[in-house]
C-alpha cells in the first residue's frame, strides 16, 4: 500500500529532512513507485506538486529536496497503486475547496465495496477509491454543517464518525488539513513525534543523513511529524491505536474542546 507523511508546526518550517528520507521509499528502499505528491499551505493558498513517476526518479522530487519551502501544514504521499491506473489524476494528495478554504487529503489503504452516492457537489477526477472517499467526506461534512464551517470540536466529532464509517470498507489511514489543523486517522499503521526544545540530532533510517535541529531552530519552535513508518533511527515515535484520529495544531496533538 501507499505511505503518508505530514507535518504540523507552530511556525513555518521546511520539510526537506523528512521528505528526503520519505521519498527514498518511493522506489529505492521500498516499492511505492506509482507516483507521489506533496502540498504546502501558505496563507490562504496551497503549493501542490504531483508526479506519476516514482519519487526516486522524479526531477520534481529532487526540486522539493533542494527547495526549503516553509509551511505550518504539509501533506505528502507516495503511491503503490491498488485502485486506479498510474496517472497524474490518481496521484495524492488531492485538493478541493470547501467553506472558502482549500482542503488537502491523502489516503493509504484499500477500500472494498465502497460505492457512496455523490450529489455532484464534489466529484472525483481520477479513478481511485481514495479520491472518491475524499469527495464523500467533504459532501457529508457540507450536508451536516451547511455553508458555515463549524467549530473544531464539532468538526472533529463529525470526522471521527465519517472516518469510522469509511474504514468499515477496508484500510483507511488518512491525513486531512485545511491549513489551520492537521487531522490524521489510523486504521493500522501511523506514527508521530513532536520535536521541540531541546532539539535532537536526528538520523534518517532510509538515507545516510543526520541533522542537528538545535542549529536550525529556536527554543520556541515545535514540529509534529506524522508518518506511516518511522523515518529516523534514534527518536521515539508514538504509534497510533487502530481506529484513532488525532488533531494536530501548532506542532502538537490537541484536545479539540480546548479550541471551542
Amino acid at each position: 500500500m501507499c505511505q503518508l507523511l505530514g507535518m504540523n508546526c507552530n511556525v513555518p518550517t521546511d520539510i526537506v529532512f523528512s521528505f528526503t528520507g520519505f521519498a527514498t521509499r518511493g522506489g529505492r528502499t521500498d516499492n511505492h513507485n506509482d507516483g507521489w505528491g506533496i502540498a504546502f499551505f501558505e496563507g490562504a493558498g496551497v503549493r501542490h506538486f504531483v508526479d506519476y513517476q516514482a519519487a526516486t526518479a522524479s526531477p520534481l522530487a529532487e526540486l522539493i529536496k533542494q527547495c526549503p519551502i516553509k509551511s505550518k501544514n504539509v501533506i505528502s504521499h507516495i503511491r503503490k497503486a491498488t485502485q486506479g491506473r498510474v496517472a497524474l489524476e490518481n496521484c495524492h494528495p488531492f485538493v478541493r475547496e470547501m467553506w472558502g478554504r482549500y482542503w488537502v487529503f491523502a489516503h493509504n489503504g484499500d477500500l472494498k465495496e465502497f460505492r457512496p452516492e455523490l450529489d455532484g457537489r464534489f466529484r472525483p477526477v481520477g479513478t481511485t477509491d481514495s479520491e472518491l472517499a475524499f469527495c464523500y467526506l467533504l459532501q457529508q461534512l457540507r450536508k451536516r454543517f451547511g455553508d458555515a464551517m463549524p467549530a473544531l470540536p464539532a468538526l472533529t466529532v463529525a470526522l471521527r464518525e465519517l472516518c469510522a464509517e469509511i474504514a468499515s470498507h477496508g484500510v483507511f489511514n488518512i491525513m486531512l488539513s485545511d491549513g489551520s489543523a492537521l487531522f490524521a486517522h489510523c486504521s493500522n499503521h501511523l506514527h508521530y513525534l513532536v520535536r521541540q526544545y531541546p532539539f535532537p540530532v536526528a538520523e534518517l533510517s532510509d538515507e545516510d543523513v543526520i541533522v542537528d535541529f538545535s542549529l536550525v531552530t529556536t527554543p520556541k519552535d515545535r514540529v509534529a511529524i506524522i508518518v506511516t513508518a518511522p523515518l529516523t533511527t534514534n527518536e521515539t515515535w508514538i504509534a497510533f491505536e487502530p481506529g484513532e484520529m488525532k488533531v494536530f495544531i501548532d506542532g502538537q496533538p490537541v484536545e479539540p474542546a480546548e479550541y471551542a
